[in-house]
């Protein structure tokens, strides 16, 4: 919720280099102003959320209708807070990915298990449940423009981010199920750990939580990513 100035932490950011494709997230009352402000930059602006209809009796809801015409790029879809104190279920992260597509945004799905289903032994069940669900009915073309978020519950805001072998796994076992769609890792993610994960070969990238609210550490996280993104071309 805390939100920092949009054009001050703009002016704070490294230009990304262009082997990395940057994106951020900002509430809906910000993103005229963001989008305005990261353009010098190259960096893409996205929703944090989106309505399933274009359309219709739904007051106070912003469509991705409405998105695409303020130049949102992108959109999370099912942030496990939406899940969890907005009730909702795979059938509704189904139909917004579907609205994100619909209106030519690139919907970032967010997955994952809580600490209860971890230590149940039931993570790879949960991730491949919540996989399935989001990408019902989606044609090989939109599959292409879908971004996977392996964010294990458990990892955010509490500075537990998932050791790297155990997020590569998940991450691995998202590919099989969704090949060819880019997976990122998000769950306490920081500059001081962000080298060792996005090393692992099935990670392509990191959905930045608090880190992204410091333009420091922002940039550290960039420059990591493009520094692998080199180090594997």
């Amino acid at each position: 919720m805390n939100v920092p100035d949009i054009e001050t932490f703009a002016r704070g950011l490294d230009k990304p280099p262009d082997s990395v494709t940057v994106a951020v997230g900002v509430p809906f009352p910000h993103l005229a102003l963001a989008i305005r402000a990261f353009a010098p930059l190259n960096i893409a602006v996205g929703a944090q959320n989106l309505h399933e209809e274009d359309g219709g009796a739904y007051t106070g809801e912003v469509s991705g209708a409405m998105l695409y015409a303020l130049g949102a790029q992108y959109v999370i879809v099912g942030h496990s807070e939406r899940r969890a104190y907005n009730s909702e279920s795979d059938m509704t992260v189904n139909r917004k990915t579907t609205a994100a597509l619909r209106n030519d945004l690139r919907p970032i799905i967010c997955v994952g298990e809580t600490a209860e289903q971890r230590q149940g032994g039931e993570t790879e069940r949960v991730i491949t449940r919540q996989v399935f669900a989001a990408l019902k009915g989606a044609s090989p073309e939109a599959l292409s423009r879908i971004l996977i978020a392996y964010e294990p519950i458990w990892a955010i805001g509490t500075h537990r981010a998932a050791s790297p072998q155990d997020a590569e796994a998940i991450c691995r076992l998202i590919k099989t199920l969704a090949p060819n769609v880019p997976v990122l890792y998000g769950g306490s993610v920081s500059a001081q750990n962000a080298a060792e994960l996005f090393a692992q070969p099935d990670i392509d990238g990191g959905l930045i939580g608090s880190a992204s609210l410091d333009a420091g550490a922002f940039s550290k996280i960039i420059n990591i990513a493009a520094s692998q993104a080199a180090a594997t071309i």
